[in-house]
């Protein structure tokens, strides 16, 4: 059985590449959002054109980049979502609403200080790990029904 996995929310620490590497072996096949910030942000006037209002030149990044998010998420098998302590993802917090209503497995990733934040989105999920290497063992556990260890 091969998993489908949707890496999405913030993007400024390492925790997709661990998981990724942690996973080597498993069947698992990763997609996620466009990480490379400034790509992201500008895509829409880059290939649309300029705006003269930072309001327009957003929504035209966001659009595009639901283009990619929304394929992304419909196509995955488990969603996991990762917030961050230093920025608040609320893309992160659309794509685990959008994951539920597709009926998706949704793992959180969070610390323990969101826990009071994010428990309408704990609510959504199937489970609710504080480590990259948590994730791995999900997965492993899923894929293979082996426990860690």
């Amino acid at each position: 059985m091969t998993l489908a996995v949707y890496l999405s929310g913030e993007i400024h620490t390492d925790w997709r590449d661990q998981i990724i590497d942690g996973a080597s072996g498993l069947d698992v096949r990763f997609s996620g959002p466009v990480t490379d910030h400034a790509a992201s942000d500008d895509c829409g006037v880059a290939i649309l054109g300029a705006e003269d209002r930072k309001v327009w030149h957003d929504h035209k990044g966001a659009k595009m980049n639901a283009i990619r998010t929304r394929k992304g998420l419909e196509e995955a098998d488990v969603v996991v979502v990762r917030f961050g302590e230093k920025y608040k993802q609320w893309n992160a917090a659309f794509d685990a609403g959008y994951a539920a209503a597709l009926g998706k497995s949704i793992i959180v990733l969070s610390g323990p200080e969101h826990s009071h934040a994010l428990k309408e989105v704990h609510a959504a999920a199937l489970a609710v790990a504080e480590e990259p290497r948590q994730v791995v063992e999900i997965l492993t556990y899923v894929l293979t029904g082996q426990l860690p260890g």
